[in-house]
């Protein structure tokens, strides 16, 4: 990747933790985009990009939505700092990687992380994706965890508990003949939110 590549995929990569950060305690407030938008004094609009992700806002505009959000005056900076510690191929980092490249690029990302926890057995790399990932991506991602807890012994993060079942079935492969294997072998964290594999699907990684 030439240089000024890079840096593009990094500040669009912040831009979306940060927002992601943001988003979060937007709800958690209970404040909504509208409100939260004339607060900031960026359009409706606007916010609703950003907090979709994928743009590349100028660190200003993001702190001014953290400033009407009332975070501390160094809020910015913290969610920087926490950007730049961000573990390669956690959960995070493989899910903003996923809004960038397109949904199609899941499979390269999510065996990236499994094979990083596997090797390390971190807790640092099971925080939660970011926000605006595709629904199945989310799923995919909170399964593949728990998963993975399981075969070390250890517990899934709480945030998989809130992840829920998808409303119609995502046969992973995609293959009409593997359908009924998938049916009969998804291991019970996938089939529980409706998505199907192959039970050798985490063995591939």
């Amino acid at each position: 990747m030439d240089s000024e590549k890079q840096l593009t995929y990094y500040s669009m990569s912040y831009t979306i933790f940060a927002m992601n950060a943001l988003a979060e305690v937007r709800k958690q407030r209970d404040i909504s985009q509208r409100a939260l938008a004339k607060r900031a004094a960026v359009s409706f609009r606007g916010l609703q990009l950003l907090e979709k992700g994928g743009h590349n806002w100028e660190v200003m505009t993001v702190a001014r939505v953290a400033e009407a959000l009332h975070l501390p005056g160094q809020g910015v900076d913290l969610v920087v700092d926490r950007f730049l510690r961000m573990r390669p191929d956690s959960i995070p980092e493989i899910s903003i990687r996923m809004l960038l490249d397109g949904f199609d690029s899941w499979k390269t990302h999510l065996f990236d992380f499994v094979d990083a926890f596997r090797a390390t057995v971190r807790n640092e790399l099971l925080e939660p994706p970011a926000y605006g990932l595709d629904a199945r991506l989310q799923a995919l991602c909170a399964s593949t965890a728990e998963a993975l807890c399981a075969e070390k012994a250890q517990n899934a993060p709480a945030w998989c508990a809130g992840v829920p079942s998808l409303p119609s079935p995502w046969f992973v492969s995609g293959i009409e003949n593997l359908k009924a294997m998938s049916l009969v072998e998804s291991p019970v964290w996938f089939r529980s939110r409706n998505i199907f594999v192959l039970g050798n699907f985490l063995s591939r990684a």
